[in-house]
């Protein structure tokens, strides 16, 4: 059996407090977006993952994917499977590829031997692997705080407007841009400033991320100016970088960015 996992976008990111833990307090919207990697799951002799397309860095091991079959495994006793993933989703690029095949793969088990597990449940489970890997379970828009990992659903539809993606050939570690970000407490609330009229976005919401990590890769901050440039109505680096998305009110095609990024239309 298989599975069809989809990456995300942050629509801003407020950076709110440090914690006593060592994460951070936030606010974010989580917004699901067309660009997919493949998770399968097959009947073996032993528990395994197989990754196919893109190379994922580090350990076999410590693979979201596999954590996340491991940790159903000691709960239900679940046989050996082979999972074979194949990625296309843009690794350090902000876009929540590992968590989203982490999730769909809770799914994915929870249809296949039929576990029944409801909803909550299987946001709980996939609590255990990443922050926003809950998100992905329900795959709808939210606004998330605490962790990253508190959900309330929210009125957003884009899909009247034309979204581009931007990424670069730049991994941005998600330690490295946390230890340079500065945190400071909102006037407004972002649950309150994604309604706003799309075109004062631009004025309004904001990715804290964005200002160290334009520092230091001024690249990334390049493809932001070239969108708006280019008529975006909102341009933002999504999660902690490195891709940037716009969203425009048509169509449009990009050959100058598409020269030295990857560049993925209407997701």
């Amino acid at each position: 059996m298989l599975i069809f996992a989809n990456a995300k976008i942050n629509l801003g990111l407020f950076l709110t407090e440090k914690r006593a833990d060592g994460y951070h307090n936030l606010e974010t919207v989580f917004y699901p977006i067309h660009i997919f990697d493949v998770v399968e799951i097959i009947d073996d002799e032993r528990t395994s993952c197989t990754i196919k397309g893109m190379a994922i860095p580090g350990e076999e091991h410590d693979n979201s994917c596999l954590r996340a079959y491991k940790r159903l495994q000691e709960d239900f006793k679940l046989p050996h499977q082979q999972i074979v993933l194949l990625k296309n989703i843009p690794i350090g690029a902000g876009l929540g590829g590992g968590s989203a095949d982490a999730a769909f793969l809770v799914k994915l088990v929870n249809q296949k031997f039929k576990l029944g597990l409801t909803s909550l449940q299987m946001q709980d489970y996939a609590r255990e692997i990443g922050a926003d890997c809950a998100f992905f379970i329900e795959n709808k828009p939210v606004f998330a705080h605490g962790k990253g990992d508190e959900f309330e659903p929210i009125s957003l539809d884009l899909s009247t407007r034309f979204i581009v993606l931007v990424k670069p050939s730049i991994h941005v570690s998600t330690l490295e841009a946390y230890r340079n970000v500065k945190v400071k407490v909102p006037q407004v609330s972002l649950k309150d400033l994604i309604h706003l009229p799309l075109a004062e976005w631009k004025s309004q919401v904001f990715n804290d991320f964005e200002a160290s990590i334009f520092e230091k890769f001024p690249q990334i901050d390049e493809i932001k100016t070239m969108l708006y440039a280019a008529g975006a109505t909102f341009a933002a680096m999504s999660g902690s970088g490195s891709s940037v998305y716009a969203i425009f009110e048509q169509a449009v095609s990009l050959p100058a960015l598409e020269k030295n990024h990857q560049v993925f239309y209407n997701v």
